[in-house]
């Protein structure tokens, strides 16, 4: 079963719009739609925003019975030559920016416990989308240290979950899918008014390509 992990409603609409709903419920505080898309067996979670929603979303996921982990939704790109406004990519690894205890454990930023890397590696189905690099942080902003840090790290996309739902998906053994539509780039103007301008845009381009994501995706049907 495919367990999607989904933070805003405009974004699961895209796929609650398309379910054949068999149940809801709530787990660890979070609303969970059981049904079949596109001839698969999901369970769409809707998260909320952040980290920490995210990570109990993809526990809810996983306790739910899902074999494969899908995050798919609209995220910033932090620069032109790498990212295009309504453009979709497949996120290859992602890194946690904010997650900084490198003076204790001489680590890089966002290397985790226990990890000799800060990228945690994602899984990589047969999509034809350019592949990035995910910074994942609790701050939608246009702060110049962010993205200073987000470009040396090697981060090509940010957003505020897809890290969290990768750590927890390696603790379960459960492969981790992102599919992320750009809604603004840095660089460009306030990234808040081109969210605003430009989510719709985004969403329609995530909308056209489900069909092929759910389908490149393992897990029992």
């Amino acid at each position: 079963m495919i367990g999607c992990v989904i933070a805003m409603d405009s974004e699961a609409k895209l796929l609650l719009s398309r379910m054949e709903a068999e149940r809801e419920f709530a787990l660890f505080g979070k609303k969970v739609y059981m049904g079949r898309v596109f001839g698969r067996k999901v369970a769409l979670v809707l998260s909320a925003e952040g980290k920490v929603n995210a990570a109990a979303g993809a526990c809810a996921a996983i306790a739910s019975g899902a074999d494969v982990v899908l995050n798919f939704g609209v995220a910033g790109g932090l620069a032109p030559e790498k990212t295009e406004v309504g453009k979709v990519y497949l996120i290859e690894k992602a890194v946690e920016y904010d997650f900084d205890i490198h003076e204790l454990s001489g680590k890089e930023v966002g290397t985790l416990p226990d990890e000799a890397e800060n990228f945690l590696p994602l899984a990589l189905p047969p999509l034809p989308y350019p592949r990035r690099a995910l910074g994942t942080g609790d701050r939608f902003d246009d702060s110049p240290l962010d993205h200073a840090l987000l470009l040396r790290l090697g981060c090509d996309v940010r957003d505020m979950e897809g890290g969290a739902i990768a750590q927890v998906c390696k603790y379960a053994g459960v492969p981790f899918v992102s599919v992320k539509a750009i809604s603004d780039v840095y660089g460009s103007g306030s990234t808040t008014e081109q969210f605003r301008k430009n989510c719709a845009l985004a969403l329609s381009s995530l909308e056209k390509r489900l069909p092929e994501v759910f389908a490149s995706l393992g897990g029992s049907k």
